[in-house]
């Protein structure tokens, strides 16, 4: 999975807390990594092989583990949470606005 890949997951999951409304700081935080994910100039791929996922700026614990469950399984599973929850008919409303 490419940075750009992971990045517009970030972004998606910031989306979809907005339409649930949680907090600012999370919201802030997905969209931050995800801008730094797309502008490294390396893989994170190859930063998790080498343990430095936490060289990115906004990259702490959690944001790290979200990261290796996106490389490992492909997906994300709080994002499919989140979708089935917030439901994609009110997603792709939202990206239309």
């Amino acid at each position: 999975m490419t940075n750009k890949q992971i990045a517009a997951i970030f972004r998606e999951l910031a989306d979809l807390l907005i339409q649930k409304k949680e907090s600012w700081f999370k919201i802030r935080a997905y969209r931050k990594v995800a801008e730094e994910i797309e502008k490294s100039p390396v893989e994170l791929s190859a930063l998790a092989s080498g343990g430095r996922l936490r060289e990115i700026p906004g990259v702490g614990e959690a944001i790290e583990k979200k990261i290796k469950e996106i490389l490992t399984t492909g997906r994300l599973q709080l994002l499919e949470r989140l979708k089935a929850e917030v439901g994609e008919g009110k997603i792709e409303q939202s990206r239309k606005q």
